[in-house]
């Protein structure tokens, strides 16, 4: 073993010199002097520094652990000065609560090995291997691994140890189609060396034991060889022709069919690997099809490392995580490699709530104990999720967990009172932490609470908890919401008595504002059933007045809303004659102005007739004016008016023409496909057509260049520019937002909207966008430089957009995309309440509220009827609003009508208004209807 020892440490040694990189203080290269006196002065400033930056870095640590970068930079600070205690325990700190990447832990093996001279230093690099294959599967992280414990051969076991080492390598990343060649040519290299020692000395007879040991050594080798030549891995047609070489005997047809087998699986893998190495980082849409590919084989051990290889690169995806730990879940099973990719998932993505609630089930799935369990869930509640919902269904997870704990056949056990206790935590949690954070506890509808009552009235059939559980509930602000009222009275229902459901909906009556008529029907429905005559009249008599104060509050806002709109329609009108009247003014002015010029200037006769020329024709244009066309817009017509020297003659001869010459359409339909509509120009751009032809060329032929001038000849700020093809329209759409003459062009698609009238342009997301930013309240001279520079600090920027008004002047609002989720939510925690410029800015992840309704009348009578959130009950959504109208008032003999969309009118109104066109009520006068309540 000694001489095997020694053999095996040179290969090392060799292959140590091959790797060490040129300019290595240890390998001889040039190092600069440090003896000059300005030198060493300023290296003493820049270690002051220095030192301020690493305090203020660990100062930053303190408040928010999980920034991820600022581990980074301190690290890389700590690295640099040599401070090797400090050094440690900061890559401590950062591996406990992130998996390290295979720069980070070359880096930190690298400083290790080189401290580590005696055993049981060596001991701790050992641990510190077995941490860092852990986190990834790194071909070269395991290859660095065997080669450092080669150095440990000489040591009692170290052969064994070795083998190990490279067996558990090759079972990890030995089907690695790029990298995995290198694994097995170590393997062979140091079986290799084991066997030259091995070797008697020349001219000597090995005995039977040496002749035993060449044999299985050999063996060993020619093993290593078949196994690799049967995977699919690059360049292995080179291996096999060394075997060739190596091998004495003909080599086996066994292994021959499996090495054409393994070649026809490489030629189906190679596509999917000159893909990642000609795709750019992070290569997820190319590993993904890699993914595919190999889920259809079939092959657990490869599925599970084209995984892992993507993983690598793409360890902040959490969509990526959820999809492999769904696949170890369900096809491998396996305890310890199922925990520990949960394990890896929620360190790299810990503000996503969904890879915590899978790790939680994957623990109670695998029987780990309790307490491990408890532990993790206190970690998800310090994660840092990036919404208060996200509290909720962490909070919701656990509970499931410690309800399935309870023997519920009990009276009373410490499960049980541990579950109640953390529903109360729970609640008070929601309350205070999230809250204060959120300024919402992400529960309106006390979900939690709920099933907190439902888990004491059917579990423990204690019915009174349930009921104080549901009294709170109703006073945070669900009293006039008909679903909660009728939750409720399912579960009395179901385990209470009839007493307590009688009184439920009596204040449900009373209360609900949403969906009054539901709860009545209830009512009336349980008296049929059970109540006597007292109740049933009672019941009668509690709806009707209900429902007739609804109808009159329903027809008051009626009245209001008409009262509003024809108010509207007045100082519409009003407008519409002023207009009329200035411009008959102004009108009448000009004439008295040219009769005047012509009284007094008889000298200028020539300039006397063009005037008389020009008033005819005044005149008849005036006169021959339909009511109607003064609605459609002046754009589209040419008008006649004074001469400018400005303007093309094409435009003159339009001016001087009747209105009724001139088409009313400036715009084909047909052409949509090939025409794009400009907007938002300057209306003082002189000659638009020849402007906006020479910027819209570079996009290919353009046909026609059609801008819209108002009545007087003036340009309207928009056209349509019409080109030869198609794709030079798509190709224009890319101008979109282009500075021109100091303003924001628009460009978008030509779409008749009296066909489409719900079509809108809009270029950006109106989701929830949790790797992208939106900053308010900044200083309207910021720029988008200035702007990057203060966001590039906490991440990678992709994009920069500052908000402008049409005319591009800054709205003091700006949305900042990161590289990823882990970036926004670190820039949110370091950037909300920055100062910037004297200003504090505000900010938060992209979530933009809904955009409201296109017309005005629909998005009246959908604000009305619309439930005022999102609160469902134990079935899920509500049943639509037509469901919700009794069945007592749908009858054609009930003096109280129906209307189309669920809203109940009294007779008069019903009588005095088409069935179909139900009584308005705006937005506002809802919420002072709700108030009321």
């Amino acid at each position: 073993h000694k001489m095997a020892a020694a053999g095996a440490e040179a290969v090392v040694a060799e292959d140590e010199e091959k790797r060490l990189p040129e300019g290595d203080p240890e390998s001889g290269g040039d190092s600069e002097d440090e003896g000059d006196s300005d030198s060493s002065g300023d290296g003493e400033d820049e270690e002051k520094e220095n030192e301020a930056e690493i305090q203020r870095l660990e100062e930053q640590l303190s408040i928010n652990a999980f920034d991820y970068n600022c581990h980074l930079d301190l690290i890389k600070l700590l690295r640099q000065e040599g401070e090797l205690v400090k050094l440690r325990r900061a890559r401590q700190k950062m591996s406990e609560l992130f998996p390290l990447t295979e720069e980070i832990w070359l880096d930190w093996l690298k400083d290790e090995i080189k401290m580590a001279s005696e055993n049981s230093e060596r001991e701790k690099v050992y641990e510190l291997f077995e941490r860092a294959v852990k986190d990834y599967i790194c071909p070269e992280i395991w290859l660095e691994y065997a080669q450092y414990s080669i150095g440990g051969i000489g040591q009692e076991g170290g052969i064994e140890r070795v083998r190990s080492i490279f067996e558990r390598a090759l079972t990890a990343v030995g089907l690695h189609v790029t990298k995995g060649t290198a694994l097995w040519e170590a393997y062979r290299e140091f079986e290799n060396a084991i066997l030259e020692t091995a070797q008697p000395a020349p001219g000597s007879v090995p005995s039977p034991e040496q002749q035993q040991m060449l044999c299985t050594q050999l063996e060993k080798i020619h093993t290593l060889f078949r196994r690799q030549l049967g995977i699919p891995l690059l360049d292995m047609e080179t291996s096999y022709a060394e075997y060739e070489e190596w091998s004495e005997d003909p080599i086996p047809e066994t292994t021959i069919k499996n090495y054409k087998k393994a070649l026809q699986q490489l030629e189906k893998c190679k596509p999917y690997e000159e893909a990642l190495l000609g795709a750019e980082t992070p290569k997820l849409a190319e590993y993904q099809a890699y993914i595919d590919f190999e889920m259809k084989a079939g092959d657990p051990a490869r599925i599970q490392l084209i995984y892992e290889r993507a993983l690598a690169e793409n360890c902040l995806v959490p969509d990526l995580w959820a999809r492999y730990n769904q696949y170890l879940d369900r096809q491998l099973k396996v305890k310890e490699l199922v925990l520990s990719a949960h394990d890896r998932a929620v360190r790299n993505c810990p503000w996503t709530v969904g890879l915590w609630i899978r790790y939680l089930l994957a623990m109670e799935r695998h029987r780990v104990d309790h307490s491990s369990i408890s532990e993790m869930f206190e970690k998800a509640l310090n994660a840092g999720f990036i919404q208060a919902t996200d509290y909720v269904e962490i909070w919701q997870a656990y509970l499931d967990y410690l309800r399935r704990r309870v023997d519920f056949t009990q009276d009373s056990s410490k499960e049980l009172e541990e579950l109640r206790s953390a529903f109360a935590r729970a609640v008070e949690y929601l309350k205070q932490e999230v809250e204060e954070r959120f300024s919402e506890s992400g529960d309106p509808s006390c979900t939690i609470m709920q099933n907190w009552a439902r888990v004491e009235a059917r579990l423990c059939n204690n019915m009174q908890k349930a009921r104080e559980l549901w009294d709170n509930i109703m006073t945070k602000g669900n009293a006039k919401y008909a679903n909660m009222w009728l939750e409720y009275y399912n579960l009395e229902r179901a385990h209470g008595d009839t007493q307590h459901c009688r009184k439920a909906l009596h204040r449900a009556v009373q209360c609900t504002s949403d969906y009054p008529e539901h709860v009545c029907e209830v009512l009336l429905t349980l008296e049929r059933i059970e109540g006597t005559l007292e109740d049933w009249d009672a019941a009668v008599q509690k709806t009707e007045n209900r429902l007739a104060r609804v109808n009159e509050q329903r027809a008051k806002a009626a009245e209001k809303e008409a009262a509003l709109a024809k108010l509207e329609e007045e100082k519409a009108e009003q407008r519409k004659q002023a207009r009329a009247e200035k411009k008959a003014s102004k009108k009448a002015k000009k004439a008295r102005s040219g009769e005047k010029r012509k009284a007094d200037d008889d000298d200028e006769g020539e300039w006397g007739q063009e005037e008389e020329a020009e008033q005819p024709s005044k005149r008849h244009k005036g006169d021959g004016l339909l009511e109607e066309d003064m609605e459609v817009e002046m754009g589209l017509f040419g008008r006649s008016g004074p001469e400018k020297p400005d303007r093309p003659a094409n435009q003159k001869e339009k001016a001087t023409t009747s209105r009724k010459d001139i088409p009313k359409v400036l715009h084909d339909s047909s052409k949509d496909n090939v025409t794009v509509f400009v907007s938002n120009l300057s209306y003082n751009m002189a000659e638009p057509e020849v402007k906006l032809k020479e910027l819209f060329e570079s996009c290919g032929e353009v046909a026609e260049v059609r801008p819209v001038f108002s009545n007087k000849g003036t340009f309207r700020g928009y056209c349509y520019v019409e080109f030869k093809e198609e794709k030079s329209a798509r190709q224009a759409l890319g101008l979109d937002r282009q500075a021109v003459e100091g303003r924001p062009m628009f460009v978008s698609p030509c779409v008749d909207k009296n066909k489409h009238p719900d079509f809108k342009v809009f270029r950006y997301s109106t989701t929830l966008e949790k790797h992208k930013l939106f900053i308010s309240g900044l200083p309207f001279s910021c720029t988008k430089e200035e702007l990057e520079d203060v966001c590039k600090a906490h991440g990678n920027v992709k994009d920069i957009r500052l908000v402008t008004n049409r005319a591009g002047k800054p709205k003091g609002l700006a949305y900042v995309e990161y590289e990823n989720e882990a970036q926004a939510s670190q820039a949110v925690l370091k950037m909300d309440g920055l100062t910037v410029k004297e200003h504090v800015i505000k900010v938060m992840i992209s979530n933009p509220p809904l955009r409201k309704l296109p017309d005005k009348a629909e998005a009246g009578r959908a604000s009305q009827f619309a439930v005022p959130r999102q609160v469902y009950g134990a079935r899920g959504k509500g049943r639509t609003q037509l469901s919700m109208v009794p069945r007592a008032l749908q009858r054609q003999g009930n003096p109280v009508a129906k209307a189309e969309n669920g809203m109940v009118q009294n007779s008069a109104a019903a009588s005095s208004a088409p069935p179909e066109e139900p009584k308005k009520m705006s937005n506002a006068d809802f919420a002072k209807m709700l108030l009321k309540k």
